[in-house]
């Protein structure tokens, strides 16, 4: 079977609400009481975990941003935005994470100072 624009049309147009569906947070919602009852070995793991996250979220949104797409794939630049702007809210929800862990951590171990 050959794809010719029209018929990738109704892919694209369903690739859209697929890929802003997935909006929702993806990360769980930051409890720093959770942080408080961690040992400071679980914290110092908990940071790494954390950052590894937000550097393949990045990468993510980096190779997505510079995808190149085909002028006549309609609505393939709207994906691509919606996609990279997910990521950078995962990566601000990761972020914000990663502050909670590291003020727990300056609070419990006084190495980490």
């Amino acid at each position: 079977m050959k794809f010719t624009p029209r018929a990738l049309l109704p892919l694209t147009l369903a690739a859209v609400p697929l890929a802003g569906a997935s909006c929702s947070s993806t990360v769980a919602s930051i409890d720093p009481g959770k942080y408080d009852k961690m040992s400071c070995a679980e914290l110092n793991s908990a940071l790494g975990d954390t950052a590894t996250d937000i550097s393949r979220t990045a990468i993510s949104r980096g190779k997505v941003a510079n995808t190149s797409l085909p002028s006549w794939l309609l609505g393939g630049e709207r994906v691509k935005t919606v996609v990279a702007n997910r990521d950078t809210a995962k990566i601000e929800r990761l972020q914000q994470q990663q502050q909670a862990i590291i003020a727990a951590r300056k609070k419990r171990c006084p190495s980490s100072q």
